[in-house]
């Protein structure tokens, strides 16, 4: 059943009861896409019927068409791309925390594709109250290296990131980037590189997906 919460984010729910729920799960939509689009491409893929799904929406997406920040992931931080960060790290805590209350004592796994799993990425680096597994797939940091960029990462927390040498938002450059923060970051780092794969979720990385829910970490 599928209800919306009060910050426009799209609550799926285990059919019968919230008793049910085995984890919860917050999977971040990528630029110009919406909670919709992560249902029909993600989810309507996955065999996961234990697990509820919070589903964020980016405020102001009809501005921005719906994207979570308006610049590239690897252009070079301004003083805007900062500030729609911001914006949009305090929007997905406020989802997670509504997740967190929803499902108390479940373990939460944080998810998005693209531009999404960037968000989550930058989410995680600035020390907001940690999920208790990343899956990042086609993610990078936002910003480039000469960038300050946080970098206070929770020890040990699982991830997952996935990446093409083929993706025209995400450079194969950039994933190895993110990945090398994560490691320095003492992330329990799992990195997965798709050769050719265009810029979509691919099967492979829905089965990721898929096992990690079925045996999140805590």
């Amino acid at each position: 059943m599928a209800e919306a919460l009060a910050s426009g984010a799209v609550h799926l729910a285990v059919p019968g009861a919230k008793a049910g729920a085995r984890a919860v799960c917050v999977l971040v939509h990528g630029r110009g896409q919406s909670p919709e689009e992560m249902q029909s491409h993600v989810l309507a893929r996955l065999a996961a019927p234990d697990v509820a799904f919070i589903l964020p929406r980016a405020p102001g997406s009809r501005a921005l068409g719906g994207a979570w920040y308006a610049a590239r992931a690897v252009d070079p931080l301004t003083g805007e791309t900062n500030a729609a960060l911001a914006v949009a790290r305090d929007h997905l805590a406020a989802d997670i925390a509504a997740a967190r209350a929803l499902y108390p004592g479940l373990p939460l796994v944080l998810a998005g594709f693209s531009q999404g799993a960037c968000l989550s990425l930058e989410y995680a680096f600035a020390g907001l109250p940690a999920a208790d597994a990343l899956v990042a797939l086609t993610g990078c940091r936002v910003g480039a290296l000469q960038d300050c960029r946080p970098r206070a990462l929770a020890p040990e927390l699982p991830v997952w990131l996935t990446g093409s040498d083929d993706d025209p938002w995400i450079p194969v450059t950039a994933f190895a980037e993110a990945a090398l923060e994560l490691g320095r970051g003492r992330a329990r780092l799992q990195a997965a590189l798709y050769p050719g794969r265009a810029h979509e979720v691919s099967d492979p990385e829905i089965a990721l997906l898929q096992g990690v829910l079925a045996a999140p970490r805590r």
